[in-house]
């Protein structure tokens, strides 16, 4: 677990010193400083409403306490083992077995469940899946993805920027400041492409995290690994129909594709990976 925090904190750095990295190339700080505040603007909003889009997008509503009440006995013993407030319980009705949680704080989490997952799982590897959701609230992980995406807005504004300034001939007219070719072909088409890997990184390494911590907090390893198969399984067999892939890194497994997509550009390990981990486990 602490080797994943290293990670993300190492991720975290190379994002900032990418950004760092821009900075020097603008050659000043004004353009950047009004990319930076817009995009704190975006992506605050984003951490403390998109929760709610995305419930609606998915049609998620409250799951009824008679109907599921061992699923909310569930989530509320995890919540506790976990020393986290019991997050709110929604179910999903899709086939595709899945399952995400969101929410801007602790207090305001949501746990959402996918009739398909219900269906699917037994009661220890579903127990495993509400745990692993439940390691994303403990972690605060909307929080960390929200900050890795304010920083790789920024990068991703100033380059799109630099790219209509060339143009338009607004770049690369004399070397005043330090700019040349390379740079701008740096900032305009690789910086980007990098912020966005760093962004995706820090993504997986979540994932790998809260698989070890939902393990570690059951002390069960096996629930989860034998879950992350049959969702795999389940989602070739069902993938998800509506919705967005920009929500995809919500869910435990990715719901519109496999896990053998190419690995540095997906939001999720590659579920063999993670179910490999797991099974390595020492308590």
């Amino acid at each position: 677990m602490i080797d994943n925090r290293v990670k993300t904190v190492f991720l975290l750095g190379a994002l900032t010193g990418l950004l760092l990295f821009v900075g020097r190339l603008v050659g000043g700080f004004q353009g950047l400083t009004f990319a930076f505040i817009l995009a704190i603007f975006m992506n605050v909003g984003s951490y403390f409403f998109s929760h709610k889009l995305v419930l609606f997008m998915y049609g998620a509503k409250p799951a009824d306490k008679n109907t599921y009440s061992q699923l909310y006995s569930m989530v509320s013993d995890i919540a506790h083992k976990a020393k986290v407030p019991v997050p709110n319980v929604y179910i999903m009705s899709s086939p595709t077995p899945n399952a995400f949680a969101t929410g801007p704080t602790p207090s305001k989490a949501v746990i959402a469940f996918t009739t398909g997952i219900l269906g699917l799982l037994n009661y220890d590897e579903l127990r495993g899946v509400a745990a692993h959701e439940m390691a994303h609230i403990q972690h605060r992980d909307m929080l960390i993805t929200t900050i890795a995406a304010t920083i790789a807005s920024v990068i991703g504004y100033v380059s799109f920027a630099v790219r209509w300034g060339a143009m338009f001939g607004g770049y690369g007219r004399d070397d005043r400041n330090g700019q040349n070719l390379f740079g701008l072909i740096a900032l305009a088409i690789l910086v980007p492409i990098m912020a966005t890997l760093l962004q995706l990184a820090i993504s997986r390494s979540r994932e790998f995290l809260a698989d070890e911590k939902a393990a570690r907090l059951l002390k069960d390893k096996n629930g989860l690994a034998n879950a992350l198969h049959k969702l795999e399984v389940g989602v070739h067999h069902e993938p998800m129909r509506g919705g967005s892939e920009a929500t995809s890194s919500l869910f435990i497994v990715n719901p519109f594709r496999a896990s053998t997509f190419l690995s540095l550009l997906s939001t999720h390990p590659r579920t063999e990976d993670r179910i490999k981990r797991l099974r390595e486990l020492r308590f």
